[in-house]
Protein backbone atom coordinates (compact mmCIF):
# COMPACT_ATOMS: atom_id res chain seq x y z
CA UNK A 1 0.00 0.00 0.00
CA UNK A 2 2.81 2.26 0.60
CA UNK A 3 3.77 5.00 -1.97
CA UNK A 4 6.63 6.43 0.43
CA UNK A 5 10.50 6.41 -0.21
CA UNK A 6 11.87 4.48 1.91
CA UNK A 7 8.46 2.52 2.18
CA UNK A 8 7.22 2.57 5.92
CA UNK A 9 7.19 -0.57 7.86
CA UNK A 10 4.22 -3.42 6.89
CA UNK A 11 1.57 -4.16 9.01
CA UNK A 12 3.03 -7.20 9.99
CA UNK A 13 6.26 -5.79 11.45
CA UNK A 14 6.65 -4.54 14.90
CA UNK A 15 6.92 -1.12 14.49
CA UNK A 16 3.99 -1.00 12.19
CA UNK A 17 2.47 2.17 13.91
CA UNK A 18 5.52 4.43 12.77
CA UNK A 19 3.49 4.22 9.33
CA UNK A 20 2.56 7.68 8.41
CA UNK A 21 -1.07 8.54 8.56
CA UNK A 22 -3.29 8.77 5.14
CA UNK A 23 -6.70 9.68 7.06
CA UNK A 24 -6.82 11.06 10.38
CA UNK A 25 -10.10 11.81 12.34
CA UNK A 26 -9.18 13.14 16.11
CA UNK A 27 -12.59 13.21 16.30
CA UNK A 28 -13.69 10.06 16.00
CA UNK A 29 -10.98 8.71 17.62
CA UNK A 30 -8.94 6.77 14.80
CA UNK A 31 -6.41 7.27 12.08
CA UNK A 32 -5.95 5.39 9.00
CA UNK A 33 -2.11 4.09 8.38
CA UNK A 34 -0.49 4.00 5.00
CA UNK A 35 0.06 -0.07 5.88
CA UNK A 36 -3.31 -0.45 6.12
CA UNK A 37 -3.69 -0.13 9.78
CA UNK A 38 -6.01 1.31 11.74
CA UNK A 39 -4.55 2.90 14.74
CA UNK A 40 -6.99 3.95 17.54
CA UNK A 41 -6.45 6.87 20.30
CA UNK A 42 -6.62 4.13 23.18
CA UNK A 43 -3.74 2.54 21.52
CA UNK A 44 -5.53 -0.38 19.98
CA UNK A 45 -5.44 -1.70 16.53
CA UNK A 46 -6.80 -3.32 13.73
CA UNK A 47 -4.98 -4.95 11.11
CA UNK A 48 -6.34 -5.86 7.91
CA UNK A 49 -6.11 -8.92 8.12
CA UNK A 50 -8.92 -8.25 11.31
CA UNK A 51 -6.58 -9.35 13.66
CA UNK A 52 -7.36 -6.94 17.07
CA UNK A 53 -4.33 -5.48 19.05
CA UNK A 54 -5.51 -4.68 22.52
CA UNK A 55 -4.55 -1.27 23.97
CA UNK A 56 -0.91 -1.28 25.16
CA UNK A 57 -0.83 2.04 26.62
CA UNK A 58 2.44 2.12 29.22
CA UNK A 59 1.55 2.14 32.69
CA UNK A 60 3.46 4.89 34.24
CA UNK A 61 3.41 5.81 37.94
CA UNK A 62 3.68 9.50 37.28
CA UNK A 63 -0.56 9.96 36.37
CA UNK A 64 -1.39 8.01 39.93
CA UNK A 65 -3.33 9.17 42.76
CA UNK A 66 -3.41 8.00 45.88
CA UNK A 67 -6.29 8.96 48.48
CA UNK A 68 -5.15 10.16 51.80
Amino acid sequence: MCQHQPACPTADSADREAALPVAFHPEQGWSLLCNGVLLFEDTGELLPDGQIIAPHRPLGTGSVVRAA
